[in-house]
């Protein structure tokens, strides 16, 4: 297949790792009791809520900025919301054009990123084709 390419174990367990560092750092940060952390944690997870731009919205705008800011851990996490959330690839993608476009070049290190995490989903069965 042309542009395909088949990921090592290595590469397909990049996105557990992710997962699991996340979690075990965001103990950590949790385990320091601080209230102003507390809050931005609250404030962070609320916002992502349906409001009057549902969930799916907001993750795609927090995809394409995370993109656009050149955070791979952010756009691993907005990724697999996006595709929990039950957007296609084709929506995923489309945001990520508008965060390119935004971004420019500078941002294509990280759409490779994203594009690989695609992959990853998509072998999981976490995104649809």
């Amino acid at each position: 297949m042309k542009g395909s390419k088949s990921m090592s174990k290595i590469e397909s367990n990049r996105l557990e790792q992710f997962r699991r560092e996340r979690s075990e750092g965001n103990d950590k940060i949790f385990d320091l009791d601080h209230l102003g952390i507390k809050r931005f944690f609250n404030l962070d997870n609320n916002t992502y809520k349906d409001g009057a731009l549902p969930s799916e919205t907001k993750e795609l705008l927090g995809l394409v900025a995370s993109t656009v800011l050149r955070c791979n851990d952010c756009i691993d996490y907005h990724l697999e919301q996006c595709a929990e959330n039950g957007l296609s690839k084709d929506e995923i993608v489309d945001a990520l054009n508008v965060a390119l476009v935004v971004g420019g070049s500078i941002v294509i290190p990280h759409l490779r990123h994203a594009v690989d995490t695609l992959e990853i989903l998509e072998q999981e069965g976490t995104l649809d084709s």
